[in-house]
């Protein structure tokens, strides 16, 4: 008796934008909740405080664990994706983020949040490079997979950006645990969404490859200690020995991460793909967006808060100018990819981002019109590089490599967050005062911050303008139609 062995089942891809509606929800509200959470709880720290008696450090670490978790885990969870199934590890990334929301309701002390927050870090990262690579495969045509992607970027900037506006605004008729607990109902949804409209995985377009744990530990590693020593570098001082060790620690783990992946059968990460100059380009110009928007959002919240005095709504609704242009730059962003192609988009991209930049040391001191014609410029060049560089970098890996390649986009971001806030931190430190008084500020000290931000923005401008337009140079002339597998 013979057996037929069935061909590969075809994956499931949509016509349309519109026709994906369902999985297109599910996964820009995963999405969307791992983002906020970055930035949620930033607006109820003071009253975490009060209501838990926990000091400042305590507080640092309710926002810190959550970071560091979410950015070290990154690599390993995209692996994983790629071995075990990426709907299937979604899955269960939104399972675990909502039952521990709802644990924030027995939380007493600092510690059990900074644990909590700890774990949801966790399983941020089991969320954040699948979302980004199951909204790629749901489509085939390269212009509805930048749309779909655009689609996901202003997705995720509204959830960092909105983040402590939603938080205080809610705050003002809540306690702060449902800031949290909201995470639960919003976790279900997608998971149903998912469930519904998300294609299960088929066993071709996974890799049969065995996990490299020590890869994974040693990423981990690298990337963790990497974080906390730009947070300590700010907080504790660059000569602290805190710091240094934390320094000396990512060193060594990287060496030994880069080491292990080279002789390793099976790595976690394939090195050799950073021969490949989309890759290696995509990744470097991710680092510089993400430079550009993390100091710029976390100079703005010092610039309207303290210096301006400005409520956390009014500073909030300040920063739409970036979500409305994100969306309504979308047919520029095309234009300039279709007709020039990715490496000239990006240059250009390059090009505004370190206009904007150099445009805000300016601006800062000339009232909010002019910043927000800076804000806009910006958000023309974030929205053209980190697109481009997010559909060339999935675009040229392998099918079974999809995740990890989401997974080294998200953690090229999480790593420029983490240096554009250590870069601002560390020259207001040292340019103004290494204390931000709280309330009104005295007039010596706003046009000292004035001044402290002048230099700041113009050294971001030469550093973001350096490290995005590396990175454009070695993308390829695609326009968009190209793939590399």
């Amino acid at each position: 008796m013979s057996t037929t062995v069935p061909a590969p089942s075809p994956a499931r891809t949509y016509p349309s934008l519109r026709a994906a509606w369902i999985p297109m929800a599910a996964l820009c509200l995963a999405f969307f909740v791992e983002m906020v959470d970055n930035t949620l709880l930033s607006i109820a720290l003071p009253t975490i405080g009060r209501d838990l008696g926990s000091g400042t450090t305590a507080l640092q670490w309710v926002t810190g664990a959550y970071s560091l978790t979410f950015g070290g885990l990154l690599l390993t969870a995209g692996s994983l994706a790629d071995r075990l199934g990426r709907r299937r590890v979604l899955l269960v990334g939104l399972t675990v983020f909502g039952l521990l929301s709802l644990c924030v309701v027995a939380v007493s002390t600092a510690g059990e949040l900074i644990a909590l927050r700890a774990g949801l870090g966790i399983a941020a990262a089991a969320m954040a490079p699948i979302t980004n690579s199951l909204v790629f495969r749901l489509f085939e045509d390269q212009a509805l997979r930048m749309r779909a992607m655009t689609v996901m970027i202003v997705v995720g900037m509204s959830g960092f950006i909105l983040g402590p506006l939603l938080g205080g605004t809610a705050l003002a008729h809540v306690r702060w645990e449902w800031l949290l607990v909201v995470n639960a109902p919003i976790a279900l949804v997608a998971c149903i969404g998912v469930r519904l409209g998300v294609p299960a995985d088929r066993p071709e377009d996974l890799t049969d490859d065995s996990l490299d744990l020590p890869g994974a530990v040693l990423s981990v590693a690298t990337i963790g200690l990497a974080c906390f020593s730009l947070t300590s570098g700010v907080e504790h001082g660059w000569t602290s020995p805190l710091t240094l060790a934390s320094i000396v620690g990512a060193l060594l783990a990287g060496i030994g991460f880069v080491r292990r992946e080279r002789t390793a059968a099976e790595p976690m990460l394939d090195l050799r793909s950073f021969a490949d100059g989309t890759v290696r380009g995509a990744a470097i110009a991710q680092i510089g967006t993400s430079i550009a928007m993390a100091s710029v959002m976390f100079g703005l919240i010092l610039h309207f808060q303290y210096a301006w005095g400005w409520s956390a709504v009014r500073a909030g609704l300040a920063n739409l100018p970036l979500i409305v242009t994100m969306i309504l730059a979308t047919p520029l962003s095309e234009w300039l990819a279709a007709r020039f192609g990715h490496r000239v988009a990006c240059l250009v991209g390059a090009g505004l981002l370190a206009g904007s930049l150099a445009g805000l040391s300016w601006s800062v001191s000339h009232g909010y019109l002019a910043i927000a014609a800076c804000m806009v410029v910006m958000t023309i060049g974030l929205r053209t590089v980190m697109t481009i560089c997010a559909i060339a970098l999935v675009d040229a890996m392998p099918e079974n490599r999809t995740s990890m390649a989401a997974a080294l986009n998200d953690t090229a971001q999480e790593v420029g967050t983490t240096i554009g806030t250590a870069v601002v931190g560390t020259l207001i430190a040292v340019l103004v005062t290494t204390t931000l008084p709280a309330g009104t500020w005295s007039h010596a000290l706003v046009t000292s911050f004035f001044h402290g931000e002048r230099i700041t923005y113009a050294v971001l401008a030469v550093v973001v303008g350096v490290v995005a337009a590396a990175g454009a140079l070695t993308l390829t002339d695609s326009h968009s139609t190209e793939e590399h597998h």
